[in-house]
């Protein structure tokens, strides 16, 4: 059964799989407030801000991926759709870019 973090008005704001500190009430999962709050806006949201989270990180394995199977010649770049290609193109491109503009801005501190 999870436990539950209530703000002051005693509605449900988090969900817990173990008991923390400001989270010791236990309920059950077929309770009508974890129901309600699994399909209320707030948690629609935060789901969705995680899977945002865990997107953006997961591209980022991605691209290396792509990166390896082209440096080992397993994939070339014409393999693939030339929409994907523009896409890996310009993302290496604002990489590249942005890597260099840290470098730069940390090398002017150096002197």
């Amino acid at each position: 059964m999870p436990f539950i973090k209530r703000d002051a008005d005693g509605k449900i704001i988090a969900l817990f799989c173990e008991k923390q500190a400001d989270a010791e009430e236990e309920i059950s999962v077929n309770d009508k407030e974890i129901i309600e709050f699994l399909e209320s806006k707030d948690f629609s949201e935060y789901t969705n801000h995680l899977l945002n989270q865990s997107d953006t990180a997961f591209i980022r394995v991605l691209e290396d991926l792509i990166d390896v199977l082209l440096d080992k010649h397993v994939l070339l770049l014409t393999d693939l759709p030339e929409a994907a290609q523009q896409k890996l193109l310009k993302r290496k491109k604002i990489r590249k870019k942005h890597i260099q503009y840290i470098i730069s801005e940390e090398d002017d501190d150096i002197f």
